[in-house]
């Protein structure tokens, strides 16, 4: 009796939990695919809409938005997907990160594709606040046609205002994500239940014949209706890369139990309306509502598009921070917003980039029609990379067959191609767009990449092995350094060698303190690094140790943190009387140095803008001292 009477609180709270996070998650996670509805269907008709559209046109287009839902989103990304993690993160560098470990031979090629899918989730966090916001905003023609002049105006207002509160934090405004978008969700079904008795030969659209029968009938123009369906599937790249904030079954739950049923809903109802009245082609959406709901809807579809658009910025901040982390571009200032969240970071550099993005599409499109076509590649982009990723991830972690691997992820990956093809159909009415920031995220994350490994590689060939360098300088002679009280701490990023601060310092200084520690910071293929696996420290002599720190690569490094762990595990040394010792290089071009010459530029101007060290790794600045050197690459 004691057992279920103590069992059932406990219980309780769990249910409780995941309630919690899976209403968190509404917000978060499926903000993004809760606004396709807005202008998915409208999009996919346009095609076919110049000569009236047929009634199996219209179940058919239905047909593949639910059964493109059911199989990309429901089978590859929410029953599948979810599983294959990096101990409890998600998204495409967190999966790169767990298969670079086996790589070997394939690393360069996993490198290019995993800075590709992530270069593309850019362009989707620049394409996203602007589409769903406008699509938003423009139903505030339908509730008096003279603000259609002022539909770009306030959604530029809106966006601004949305960048600028980005370093207050969304920790107080998240708690009313869920619950917003939630209700967004629900109105959306509703509005579809309403409809569906307006015709129920709707209802057809479940079966899969349809959708083949409007492919097979509508050859090349089925192909362009594709790159709109795919319209219904954005930020499902989103649900993958935001698992480590609320955990699989949270994330499943809420799909399951509410987005997919009201997404599925309101496409239907959207169907029976255009079947009953065709004269609503023009905006299904907003047209299902009567006058006097209007107004609150396109308020509701607003906050729901500006959580949507705070979902994806979030997302673009956790994935910068991950490829800073794993070498992939500069150190940048990286800020907390909350005490308890590790997830929410604020990156001003990326915020500022994003707004710029953001504002110039608006801009340049100055429609959600127009911008629709822009959207779709960088999506399908950064799918059909995460299959492959996916594909070396059930051979190397999982172990399975290559007969097993190839039957379920091959469907699912011509699936996708064909979903690619399709919109780059739509290169020339502005695809060109999200291409090209993606081509130019991928050339930073290469020339970064590229340039560390020639510069370390140079830096290598004139350093001194640390300890042959040890053993000399230990020596008893007339030259020997003076000795002074104290310790020096010295940041290197290959503890095998002299440390060229350290060298500067004895050749210039002639001192050496009486405790010198080589300190190099590693970033682990992990989320996270437990404190007990935090540093190890190796004593070389009485007078020089190596420490060397491991932080996860979703983790602030912060190494003041971890020098007051060590003091607490015994280690002895008084960080008020310690000095840290940096190594600053000033970079000169060189075309003949392995890079051509613009990409030498490209590298020392990356360099330039990277976040001091002592800022980055948190040191305590009065007590840093920089020494530096000329390096030609």
């Amino acid at each position: 009796m004691h057992e279920h009477a103590g069992s059932a609180p406990h219980s309780h709270n769990r249910a409780r939990t995941l309630f919690l996070l899976a209403l968190g998650s509404v917000g978060v996670v499926y903000g993004d695919i809760g606004t396709s509805p807005l202008y998915a269907f409208r999009e996919a008709l346009r095609p076919v809409a110049d000569d009236g559209v047929t009634r199996v046109e219209v179940i058919g287009l239905i047909s593949l938005m639910i059964w493109t839902l059911t199989i990309i989103v429901t089978l590859k990304y929410v029953l599948f997907l979810l599983r294959a993690d990096n101990h409890g993160e998600g998204g495409t560098l967190s999966l790169l990160a767990l298969l670079m470990k086996t790589a070997g031979r394939r690393a360069t090629v996993l490198f290019f594709m995993g800075a590709a899918g992530a270069a593309l989730f850019i362009g989707d966090a620049m394409i996203t606040p602007a589409l769903s916001v406008l699509s938003a905003v423009e139903g505030l023609k339908l509730v008096t046609p003279t603000l259609g002049d002022y539909v770009v105006p306030i959604s530029v207002v809106i966006l601004v205002l949305l960048f600028a509160v980005q370093s207050w934090g969304t920790a107080a405004v998240s708690r009313f994500f869920g619950p917003i978008t939630a209700v967004w969700f629900i109105v959306m079904g509703v509005a579809g239940i309403n409809h569906i008795s307006d015709d129920l030969g709707i209802l057809a659209a479940f079966n899969p014949y349809y959708a083949v029968l409007f492919m097979y009938n509508e050859g090349y123009v089925g192909l362009v209706v594709l790159g709109a369906v795919f319209l219904t599937v954005t930020g499902a790249e989103a649900l993958y890369a935001d698992l480590g904030h609320f955990g699989r079954r949270p994330i499943q739950w809420a799909w399951f139990c509410l987005v997919f049923p009201a997404l599925t809903l309101n496409y239907l109802g959207q169907g029976a309306l255009v079947l009953a009245h065709p004269e609503t082609i023009e905006n299904p959406f907003f047209l299902m509502f009567p006058n006097w709901a209007l107004l609150p809807v396109v308020i509701l579809a607003t906050a729901a598009t500006i959580i949507a658009s705070q979902a994806v910025i979030t997302g673009a901040f956790s994935l910068t921070r991950q490829a800073i982390h794993l070498g992939f571009l500069p150190r940048m200032e990286i800020f907390h917003t909350s005490e308890t969240q590790t997830g929410q970071i604020y990156l001003p550099g990326v915020n500022t980039v994003l707004l710029f993005g953001v504002m110039m599409l608006v801009f340049i499109f100055g429609s959600s029609e127009a911008l629709a076509t822009a959207y779709g590649i960088s999506v399908t982009g950064a799918m059909v990379v995460t299959t492959v990723l996916a594909f070396e991830f059930l051979r190397k972690r999982w172990r399975w067959s290559l007969l097993a691997t190839v039957a379920v992820l091959l469907p699912l990956f011509l699936l996708e191609l064909t979903f690619l093809g399709a919109n780059l159909l739509k290169v020339h009415d502005g695809g060109y767009v999200p291409v090209a920031i993606a081509g130019a995220v991928v050339v930073l994350m290469w020339t970064w990449t590229r340039g560390t490994r020639i510069l370390r590689d140079k830096t290598r060939r004139i350093e001194v092995p640390l300890p042959a360098f040890v053993k000399s300088v230990e020596k008893q002679s007339a030259h020997a350094p003076v000795q002074v009280t104290g310790t020096a701490i010295f940041l290197t990023s290959d503890p095998d060698f002299a440390p060229a601060a350290l060298l500067h310092n004895i050749k210039h200084n002639h001192v050496l303190h009486e405790q010198n520690f080589i300190l190099t910071v590693k970033t682990s293929n992990t989320p996270r690094v437990i404190p007990a696996e935090r540093f190890s420290v190796e004593r070389i002599s009485d007078r020089f140790s190596r420490i060397e720190m491991r932080f996860g690569f979703m983790e602030t490094q912060n190494v003041s943190h971890a020098l007051g762990l060590m003091r607490k595990a015994g280690h002895k040394f008084d960080i008020m009387s310690t000095s840290f010792y940096l190594g600053r290089r000033k970079l000169v071009p060189d075309a003949e140095s392995g890079m051509p010459m613009w990409q030498d530029r490209l590298f020392i101007g990356l360099a330039n803008i990277a976040t001091d060290p002592s800022d980055y790794f948190r040191l305590p600045t009065n007590r840093v001292v920089e020494l530096g050197s000329h390096v030609v690459i």
